[in-house]
């Protein structure tokens, strides 16, 4: 039933997906700039990121430039490359020990398993029907 309803659908399926994923890392990455990279590179450094001052920057940079790349669907699939390495990152530095939900005050990692599914899955698809890279290039990168 579902199938015939909806499957001529599921091409636009990405454009809800990116844009969602997209809005979320935008803002994040605005967060970081916003509230001080000092103390984002200070939460770096206290659970060994090299390079805390660097990494603080790149990982706001790519949050908020990539964040709205996914949001305008240009070089989708590279911003989610690049978002699945920050998510990655962060589950296995700071979340794991957390667990899913989250344990003593801390947050778990089920956000960013969720981060990280949505861009694994944008990088498998690609931006959808609705983005920059077709309205450009005439296709998807």
């Amino acid at each position: 039933m579902f199938e015939r309803l909806f499957g001529g659908f599921s091409q636009w399926a990405t454009i809800p997906l990116r844009v969602a994923i997209g809005i979320i890392f935008a803002a994040h990455g605005w967060q970081k700039f916003a509230g001080g990279l000092e103390r984002v590179a200070g939460f770096f450094g206290s659970v060994g990121i090299p390079l805390p001052e660097v990494s603080a920057f790149v990982v706001a940079f790519v949050e908020l430039i990539g964040g709205i790349g996914l949001i305008v669907g240009i070089f989708t699939r590279y911003w989610a490359l690049l978002l699945s390495i920050i998510m990655i990152v962060a589950i296995f530095t700071v979340k794991l020990q957390a667990g899913l939900l989250g344990a003593g005050g801390r947050p778990g990692y089920e956000l960013d398993l969720a981060l990280l599914a949505g861009c694994l899955a944008l990088m498998l698809t690609g931006p959808g029907p609705i983005s920059l890279e077709r309205a450009i290039l005439g296709r998807e990168l």
